[in-house]
């Protein structure tokens, strides 16, 4: 009986090595990529935050008041409306234990809110703040995956590895925005009564502007135009993070030339 070549019966060094190296590319980005989705998350999060609570001052809420004629709804002062806005944002971040302040509104002097109101705020105070929960849950899951990634890719590929997974992360979050943002062109009010069903397991997020003063002075407008500016600061961190992910890869590529 004729034997089969040796070269048929043993697997070279070479190739062993390529075949792992082909494993360890798998596994690399089985732990980059979905590291990677997270930390895009944890920056979506994050853009919210930064939108809502990025100036003490709150100068965006009274420039959108200006912009919808708030006051004049309201019957207010600017000062006022003011006052009530910071109290009911202390409220969803947790300093304020109840949703109630008395001011001079419509022509006399009472509570602003309504039952209704603090429902609905309740609802919303504790997504908020289960947002900024979930964030430090991906934030811890990213590092830990990024640092296994990190340590089986080695320090020479490591940069390329992560910067291939977050490419891939950036361009499918880019592409849901690309698709919401134009829905919401289409019809705000269609996409925007969609979320509150999908976040929300009761109406009380529907109100009569007639009887109801927080939805006179948060109209639609004013979320329309949150909207794009958390979807503008969201883009401006992916590109950010992006570039210095692609500043790092190049670099090691240019040491690795030396």
């Amino acid at each position: 009986m004729q034997s089969k070549p040796a070269s048929r019966l043993a697997v070279t060094p070479v190739t062993r090595r390529r075949k792992e190296r082909r494993r360890m590319k798998r596994l690399n980005r089985l732990l980059a990529i979905p590291g990677m989705f997270l930390l895009v998350m944890v920056l979506l999060i994050t853009s919210f935050q930064l939108v809502i609570y990025g100036d003490p001052s709150y100068g965006f809420y009274e420039k959108e008041y200006e912009k919808y004629h708030v006051t004049a709804s309201l019957h207010m002062s600017m000062e006022d409306v003011m006052e009530v806005t910071e109290h009911m944002m202390d409220y969803l971040i947790g300093k304020e234990e109840k949703l109630s302040i008395v001011t001079d509104v419509d022509g006399r002097e009472q509570d602003f809110f309504n039952e209704q109101d603090r429902l609905h705020m309740a609802d919303v105070k504790n997504l908020f703040l289960g947002g900024l929960k979930l964030r430090t849950v991906f934030l811890m899951l990213a590092i830990v995956l990024l640092m296994l990634a990190g340590v089986k890719a080695g320090r020479k590929r490591i940069s390329r590895q992560f910067f291939e997974a977050y490419s891939i992360a950036l361009g499918v979050f880019l592409g849901l925005l690309l698709f919401l943002g134009v829905a919401f062109a289409i019809d705000f009010t269609a996409y925007f009564t969609v979320f509150h069903e999908i976040f929300f397991t009761n109406d009380l997020w529907l109100f009569d502007p007639s009887v109801d003063y927080m939805i006179r002075m948060l109209p639609e407008g004013f979320f329309s135009d949150m909207v794009l500016r958390i979807g503008a600061v969201f883009v401006g961190m992916l590109i950010f993070v992006w570039m210095i992910l692609y500043v790092w890869k190049k670099h090691d590529i240019n040491k690795c030339k030396l």
